[in-house]
């Protein structure tokens, strides 16, 4: 079960995941941004393991979350290239406790409850109830203004989707690679240090293609940017800590209560309309979010 020290933690980086996920989505270049963030939390993850160690016994587990988070960000980049934070967002975050439960469930025998399978249909319902919401920005309220047979939030929605539900599965992906590694590590920082020092390999990457003009990004930018990626190592730093003791799946529906917080954020700070449709729907996530922590 989670205690309520790990609740808080986990809450805090629910309001610090949408918040870094506001700032990438709002950022001039989403890649470069990405980019900036990489270097950051790869910096910081090699001055975690220069204090807490290697975490030598999780060295598999740790490549393998830092090869799906690789992917994860490649995702999250294409995703935010066209979709609305408050769009996009929520199904991504909200497909994954579903399949962070199943996967917690084979892998360490977390078997859900009676009310786990409930937190499921509801989340479910919630992505459903996304799926069918026009997410319709200020440009394209103006075209349906003048032709409002043009729907053209429908065709901007249905080409989100798919990107939305892959980021979804590679967030479950990493979720149940990291819950077994941190307890395979046995020290949550070293753990956490080594997935984000993996990270360095994209910056490295451009460098050996000598691709230096993404790395030609203004000083406001890469403030906006390295502050976004320190958020993520907080906020996913928090989640590792809380995996050590409590299931995997109960603290992967409660981090995504942050579709909330996304939403509140996107409408506050990226001018994207919070309709009631949406609320509901994220409201609906949430309440199925956090049925997964009720545990027997």
């Amino acid at each position: 079960m989670l205690t309520p020290l790990s609740i808080l933690l986990v809450l805090s980086a629910a309001f610090l995941h949408a918040s870094w996920n506001a700032l990438l989505r709002g950022g001039a270049d989403r890649t470069q941004s990405m980019l900036i963030m990489n270097v950051t939390v790869g910096i910081a993850g090699l001055a975690m393991m220069a204090v807490a160690g290697l975490p030598t016994s999780a060295a598999a587990y740790v490549c393998a979350s830092g090869l799906i988070h690789l992917v994860y960000n490649a995702l999250l980049v294409r995703m935010y290239r066209s979709g609305d934070l408050g769009e996009t967002y929520p199904v991504a975050r909200g497909s994954s406790p579903a399949l962070v439960a199943l996967g917690g469930s084979l892998a360490a025998g977390e078997w859900m409850n009676l009310i786990g399978i409930v937190g499921i249909g509801l989340v479910c319902a919630g992505i459903f109830m996304l799926a069918a919401a026009r997410a319709r920005p200020a440009k394209v309220e103006s075209a349906l203004a003048t032709d409002p047979a043009a729907d053209l939030g429908g065709r901007l929605h249905a080409m989100n989707l798919p990107f939305a539900l892959a980021t979804g599965v590679s967030i479950a992906a990493y979720t149940v690679v990291d819950g077994l590694g941190v307890r395979a590590s046995g020290n949550w920082a070293a753990y956490t240090g080594g997935i984000f020092a993996f990270f360095l390999a994209v910056p490295l990457w451009y460098l050996a293609r000598r691709r230096m003009k993404m790395f030609a990004v203004p000083l406001a930018e890469v403030g906006k940017a390295a502050s976004g990626g320190l958020i993520s190592l907080a906020a996913y730093g928090a989640i590792i800590w809380a995996m050590q003791g409590s299931a995997m799946g109960a603290v992967s529906a409660l981090r995504e209560t942050s579709v909330v917080f996304a939403a509140l954020l996107g409408a506050a700070f990226l001018d994207e309309r919070l309709t009631g449709w949406r609320i509901a729907a994220c409201c609906i996530i949430a309440v199925g979010a956090a049925c997964f922590g009720w545990r027997f």
